[in-house]
């Protein structure tokens, strides 16, 4: 059969390129194409576009680009018809893909969307559309089965791609030693604007802990030089593709919101969750949202597990204090544990990728 599969960030790639070796498990004569990244290419897909091409982040940042995006989406669409999918899976990246889906429907394309928009969060009548357009919807997180039932739709829960990943690195993989020092982990997101605006306020952190080691992860897809003119003559390590290695070496972590926060409290990090964007972005999300936290640990969590600096909170002083708190606090360590534990039971133990495959051709095959 005939998979088209669509992913625009870095986070889709990593569990694009999962499903994809599902997908080729279950189905011998698997022909995927995709737009995603390295990993969905690396699984046996054959990459038409590179993500690193599409990640606009912000409501003024789209707008910016928007002539480009329409190009993409264009250009997208002739290379389904060319392609004639017998199914097309969408993964996140919702401003491009339900775009995608809309017209897919007219043509008769089955669609399967994996790992839902963040449709409970802002915007939330988009699930309209989403009962319009798409055949099955494969969510990822366990509250989302609940939301999408009060709409009257149904979605199936396939558990968190996350899980398997992690328990693979953390089971089979060895350690590489990466300093002699204790490590303090900076992750700063894998979008070229959000890493100029946060990571210099995280590098700040460096003189107030002379006894720490930094060590900032890099994202495959961004070049050397863009963190290199950042850092300057900072005494900080840079490392790429391992961001895992990093992680479990990691007294503490900086990160940046998104996925990261997860993957890090999976490998039971504690962390300081820092988001800083264009202020005109940030004010119109502001309008729309309607979540408490941003981090989706304290999400899934329903509290703040971890602390969240946001926009004009995300300073050196705060971010300081949160640091050693992190890093002195006991008792709040115990209980970050105790919540980072709570988390795992949360999410299960369910094989994400494989079930969605199975999901997938079965819609195809009926």
């Amino acid at each position: 059969m005939r998979y088209y599969l669509i992913a625009g960030e870095a986070s889709g790639d990593l569990h694009g390129s999962n499903l994809i070796r599902a997908i080729h498990e279950q189905d011998a004569h698997a022909d995927i194409r995709c737009w995603g990244g390295d990993r969905m290419q690396a699984a046996g897909a054959t990459l038409v576009k590179h993500y690193r091409d599409l990640a606009f982040m912000g409501f003024v940042e789209v707008i910016a680009h928007l002539r480009t995006i329409m190009r993409n989406i264009d250009f997208c669409k002739k290379d389904i018809q060319a392609f004639k999918p017998d199914v097309l899976v969408l993964i996140d990246y919702p401003g491009f893909n339900m775009r995608i889906a809309e017209w897919a429907k007219k043509q008769g394309i089955r669609i399967v969307y994996y790992i839902s928009p963040q449709v409970w969060a802002w915007k939330e009548k988009r699930v309209l559309k989403i009962k319009r357009d798409v055949d099955k919807m494969l969510v990822i997180l366990p509250f989302e089965v609940d939301f999408y039932k009060k709409w009257n739709y149904k979605a199936t829960y396939v558990g968190h791609p996350l899980i398997e990943v992690i328990n693979n690195e953390r089971n089979n993989l060895p350690v590489t030693p990466i300093s002699d020092k204790p490590i303090i982990a900076i992750l700063p997101g894998s979008r070229a604007q959000e890493i100029k605006v946060k990571l210099p306020i995280m590098l700040k952190m460096v003189k107030h802990f002379p006894d720490f080691c930094f060590v900032v992860a890099q994202a495959s897809a961004q070049p050397d030089s863009l963190y290199k003119e950042i850092i300057g003559n900072e005494p900080v390590l840079l490392v790429k593709d391992q961001t895992y290695n990093l992680l479990k070496q990691a007294r503490a972590g900086l990160i940046t919101s998104g996925t990261a926060t997860l993957e890090t409290a999976l490998f039971g990090v504690p962390q300081v969750v820092c988001y800083k964007g264009n202020a005109i972005s940030f004010w119109l999300a502001t309008k729309l949202v309607s979540v408490k936290y941003i981090s989706l640990v304290n999400l899934i969590m329903d509290k703040p597990v971890v602390t969240e600096l946001i926009q004009s909170e995300l300073t050196e002083a705060n971010l300081k204090m949160a640091l050693a708190r992190l890093l002195q606090d006991e008792k709040y360590k115990q209980e970050l544990k105790a919540d980072y534990k709570e988390l795992w039971h949360k999410l299960g133990d369910k094989n994400a990728s494989s079930l969605a495959a199975a999901e997938i051709i079965s819609l195809v095959s009926e």
